[in-house]
């Protein structure tokens, strides 16, 4: 029970007056038509101020007392005790006794409302059979079993349809309840997800940037660091032969010169992120050529360069990674591994393309290597972080005394 303003609402707290009212005077009206006594009269004029007393009290009770549940059960047993005497003083008061029917399942707990309607079907049976209560003849207690039949078969279906709807209500008030709540948990799981965002976005900015960090030091060390090595090499050269062989002091000072050169063009391009400048004019094959005869002078090594499949033009930055890999490769093989052959093959496979590097050289153990964080040095690191950011790898057999080959494996991406 409940003091929203509705339909209904208005219907239980009125609707007894009005019809308690319109019985009365069906009642006053035809009190000579059936045969209403002087007792009867007595009776029911006392009866209808406790009627409207009863309904007062209600009124007041429903709003104050703090569980109102008791005194609604003993509204209904009261309202429907005098509905049922007033019908026996006059039929006519059943216009007041049938709101019975509408209020029960407000009014009693569920397992008291079957009880309750049959009581106002008996009610309603007795004032429409005939003579009113109580029946006279055989043929007025048919007609009253008939009707209580008729009454407590519609009362009951309606109060099954009514548990139904009410059944129904329940479940959508339940509905709405959980939409409620899933609604708030999305709102929440929004936010949430608003600065789960911010933090991506932030972190996303901060490994950009140190993304930018380790391919600038790995070009950096790919280019500056091995043209430094070369011109010290040449120029160390160059003084050991100045008064032996001018000419040959010239030549090593020549190359220091164009590997300072070089370098000082890898720099600018690492800066600006522009592809290597071998591969300006060049295609890879014929840039990773240049490379190995280049290494193979510089070194006095013997080096060779082979070329299988199709060749077709690359994405720069497959091209670059593989040139960055032979160019690393090489300068450890002449650095570190005292290597008196070795061999490049570019090998065009479908959608992948192979590069691998291989020399004679004294090897080593990869047990005792650290392993590849993704942000070591840049030697075998560098080259495996170079392949990764195109989704290729870089894999490295090797042993001691038996020389190292490394391979690089990238997907064959086509220019645009």
């Amino acid at each position: 029970m409940n003091g929203d303003d509705t339909t209904a609402e208005r219907f239980y707290r009125y609707g007894p007056y009005s019809l308690l009212g319109v019985a009365v005077l069906m009642s006053a009206l035809s009190a000579g038509v059936v045969g209403m006594s002087g007792t009867d009269m007595y009776v029911a004029a006392a009866l209808v101020p406790a009627a409207v007393g009863l309904q007062l009290w209600w009124a007041r009770a429903r709003r104050r007392l703090p569980s109102p549940a008791r005194a609604a059960q003993a509204y209904y047993v009261l309202r429907t005790a005098l509905g049922f005497a007033l019908c026996w003083c006059n039929p006519f008061f059943s216009v007041y006794a049938i709101v019975g029917y509408f209020d029960v399942g407000t009014l009693l707990p569920k397992r008291f409302v079957r009880a309750g309607l049959l009581c106002t079907a008996v009610t309603m049976a007795g004032a429409q059979s005939g003579s009113g209560l109580p029946p006279v003849s055989l043929i007025d207690w048919v007609a009253f079993g008939a009707l209580f039949v008729l009454h407590s078969s519609l009362a009951l279906l309606f109060g099954r349809i009514g548990a139904h709807e009410e059944q129904k209500a329940r479940r959508q008030r339940e509905t709405i309840s959980d939409l409620e709540c899933a609604n708030s948990r999305l709102e929440q799981a929004l936010a949430e997800n608003a600065t789960l965002h911010a933090q991506l976005l932030l972190q996303a900015r901060e490994a950009g940037v140190a993304d930018e960090r380790r391919r600038l030091a790995a070009e950096i060390h790919d280019t500056l660091a091995q043209g430094l090595a070369g011109i010290i090499t040449q120029l160390q050269a160059a003084t050991a032969t100045t008064e032996s062989d001018p000419a040959l002091a010239r030549q090593h000072l020549d190359r220091a010169s164009g590997l300072a050169r070089h370098s000082l063009g890898e720099a600018r391009r690492s800066v600006h992120n522009l592809v290597p400048a071998a591969l300006e004019e060049d295609d890879l094959p014929q840039a990773l050529r240049k490379t190995v005869v280049e290494w193979s002078e510089r070194h006095g090594t013997r080096a060779d360069f082979t070329v299988t499949g199709t060749v077709e033009p690359l994405h720069d930055e497959v091209g670059a990674t593989l040139l960055r890999v032979a160019e690393e490769s090489l300068a450890n093989a002449a650095r570190h591994a005292g290597a008196g052959r070795a061999g490049v093959t570019l090998s065009y496979m479908g959608d992948e393309i192979t590069l691998d590097v291989r020399d004679d050289g004294r090897g080593f153990d990869p047990a005792v290597l650290p392993p590849y964080s993704g942000t070591g040095g840049f030697g075998l690191g560098g080259m495996r972080a170079r392949a990764e950011r195109i989704a290729g790898t870089v894999t490295v057999e090797t042993g001691p005394g038996l020389g190292t080959a490394v391979s690089a494996r990238v997907p064959l991406v086509r220019p645009g």
